[in-house]
């Protein structure tokens, strides 16, 4: 006969013991995850079995890439990780754009996906694709778990890796049996990725060296991207900027990390950057780049970049500095760390002269459009939409014409406001991005400006807006054409518009049919009045504004032009 203690002791054990799947929730809520977002399928019902009583807000798309760019906004807006899932094959496979994007713009996502049983791996079973092998390119690291044992290490690690240094996407492969065989231990929680060493503080040598040049420099312009945001030293940088009195530039994904309505700002750079902003850049004697990567839409035509500039790069990313552009001071480790050490060794400097020229660009060739137009002008509509929201709302975009002039003509302010598609400049990114956003800010405002070929391709997210009962707001810039691919085909392809226009349909319905509001604008006049009752709206509300057919962005610097080259320039000063 068996004694009550040994009995006790395998009651004890066998309570301990747990499925994959709910070691997969339990990880999850460790983590601080409360969030999700993902879409069901066979491989993947152990894991929505132990989802369906766990402490999670779960938010189906209608589709799974839909749901990538909803975790990937999510974090964006919030700063934490988004988390994804999808099951094994097709649900996978769709998760690739929203990978590289997330990829390309250094956003922490982990996504989980499911797998076939370990043993019909590489047996071409239903619904079998090679997860790992199709996303390793577009992930910062991807692993298939093959044992129960390895789960919880393996998705501790894959927050870790998210969410340090340079962040990025990781996923996660997990064969349905290891969902379902069951562990009697979680392990460790202590991080041990020997390969994987962070480098926080800056080197103290090239630290003071950057200072010792900021003080020496005559017409020095402060480069900013996206890193400074994910490294949340917006504040950092405006003091280091301030007390060294620095005119400052940003990137794309770095607006909303200077304030623009100071005088200092000289807005964005490059191929659709202000003439100012570009004309300083090539006149510069330094250029401090903080968390940028010198991508080709910010310098062009790299032989001619900033040719009279000695360039300081600050960066997480070692892999990062003299990439595309030759670094004379390199400096590795956090942002915030390293922004708050040269904020107390920069002076500061008048630079009358250097501010006198950075003005006199800036009256000349300020950004400008017909106000006069019989047509409705998108810059129009987006200064309107800042005018109305103070401009303090987040505002997401698709990818072309409408996100161009969202960048020029609404003025940001504070961080993580912006949330675009960069590096990989996904069309489709607007709509799913404002839901993922809104989740993560509820009580935000948030609006979409949006191309209408870019509201094309995910138009049918607007039915999990209305699901989630999210006031978001769609603003679509509707020319009827792929905006940026029009524009080019006019400049250099002698306005042989193959295959750039597509038939759309009456968006307003549309959204009425999915239960959202909808408003059709084709009257100037008719502008604010369709803002302010959008911003009322308790609802998501989808405003067409059936925009200028051909209207173009500018300036604009041609592919393979130096910054100094920009097309347009005479467009502006005719408008002055």
């Amino acid at each position: 006969m068996k004694s009550k203690s040994s009995t006790s002791a395998r009651s004890a054990k066998k309570s301990t013991t747990k499925t994959g799947a709910q070691i997969i929730v339990d990880t999850l809520i460790e983590q601080g995850v409360d969030t999700m977002f993902g879409y069901t399928g066979g491989v993947v019902l152990p894991l929505f079995d132990r989802l369906y009583d766990a402490p999670i807000n779960f938010v189906v798309p209608r589709h799974e890439q839909g749901g990538c760019h909803m975790a990937d906004a999510y974090a964006r807006a919030s700063g934490k990780v988004g988390v994804v899932v999808a099951t094994s094959g097709p649900g996978a496979c769709n998760l690739v754009t929203g990978l590289a994007t997330a990829m390309m713009d250094s956003v922490p996502l982990v996504a989980l996906t499911g797998q076939v049983r370990t043993e019909l791996i590489g047996n071409d079973a239903f619904q079998e694709a090679d997860t790992t092998g199709i996303t390793r390119p577009i992930t910062k690291y991807n692993s298939i778990v093959k044992d129960v044992k390895d789960l919880a290490r393996t998705l501790r690690e894959a927050f870790y890796i998210a969410s340090t240094g340079r962040p990025g996407p990781v996923l996660i492969d997990i064969p349905v049996d290891v969902a379902v065989n069951k562990c009697g231990s979680a392990g460790s929680v202590a991080m041990d990725l020997p390969g994987y060493k962070l480098r926080a503080k800056g080197h103290a040598k090239q630290i003071s060296t950057a200072a010792q040049a900021i003080n020496k420099s005559k017409r020095p312009v402060l480069y900013v991207g996206g890193g400074v945001i994910i490294a949340n030293a917006c504040e950092e940088l405006r003091a280091m900027a301030e007390e060294a009195h620095l005119p400052v530039t940003t990137t794309l994904l770095g607006l909303g990390s200077y304030d623009q309505n100071k005088p200092e700002s000289l807005d964005m750079l490059g191929m659709h950057g202000t003439a100012y902003a570009n004309y300083a850049v090539q006149e510069c004697d330094l250029l401090i780049a903080v968390g940028a990567r010198f991508d080709d839409r910010v310098t062009g035509k790299l032989a001619t970049f900033a040719p009279g500039a000695k360039i300081v790069h600050i960066d997480i990313d070692p892999s990062s500095i003299s990439k595309n552009v030759h670094v004379d001071i390199p400096v590795v480790g956090d942002a915030k760390v390293i922004l708050r050490e040269l904020a107390g060794q920069v002076q500061y400097q008048e630079r009358k002269v250097w501010f006198k020229k950075i003005a006199e660009w800036k009256k000349k060739f300020a950004l400008r459009y017909d106000q006069d137009s019989a047509t409705i002008k998108p810059q129009y509509v987006v200064e309107q939409i800042c005018r109305l929201t103070k401009g303090e709302a987040i505002i997401t975009t698709g990818v072309g014409q409408n996100q161009m002039w969202a960048a020029q003509f609404y003025k940001f302010t504070k961080p993580r406001q912006l949330i675009s598609s960069g590096g990989l400049g996904t069309m489709g990114y607007g709509l799913p991005a404002a839901i993922g956003a809104q989740i993560a800010r509820p009580d935000a405002t948030v609006v979409d400006i949006d191309g209408d070929h870019s509201f094309n391709m995910t138009m049918t997210e607007l039915a999990t807006a209305v699901e989630h009962s999210l006031p978001i707001k769609v603003c679509i810039l509707n020319n009827g054409y792929m905006g940026m691919v029009r524009q080019w085909q006019e400049l250099f392809y002698g306005k042989r518009y193959s295959k750039s226009y597509l038939s759309n349909p009456d968006y307003a319905t549309v959204a009425r049919a999915l239960g959202a509001v909808g408003i059709t604008v084709d009257k100037t006049k008719d502008v604010p009045a369709a803002v302010k009752a959008m911003l009322k709206e308790k609802k998501p509300c989808v405003v067409d504004f059936r925009i200028e057919r051909e209207e173009n962005v500018w300036p604009m610097v041609a592919a393979g032009k130096s910054l100094s080259e920009m097309d347009g320039l005479d467009i502006l000063e005719s408008m002055a």
